[in-house]
């Protein structure tokens, strides 16, 4: 599973980091994702830290 940030869509909200900052972390108020690969048994942390972005830049796949 991938998880992508849509720079252009990300409000800085910082939920994502929040929800699950083993996947998300914060670069020049912007989410970015630093894990290639969401780490096994985390897959519903991190989809549910791409529903809890307000501007809906999360996609998991």
């Amino acid at each position: 599973m991938k998880a992508k940030v849509d720079q252009n869509l990300c409000v800085g909200s910082q939920d994502c980091v929040d929800t699950c900052p083993e996947v998300f972390k914060m670069e020049n108020d912007k989410a970015v994702v630093h894990a290639a690969e969401v780490p096994a048994g985390l897959e519903d942390k991190c989809k549910s830290a791409a529903d809890a972005c307000p501007a809906a830049a999360i996609t998991v796949e």
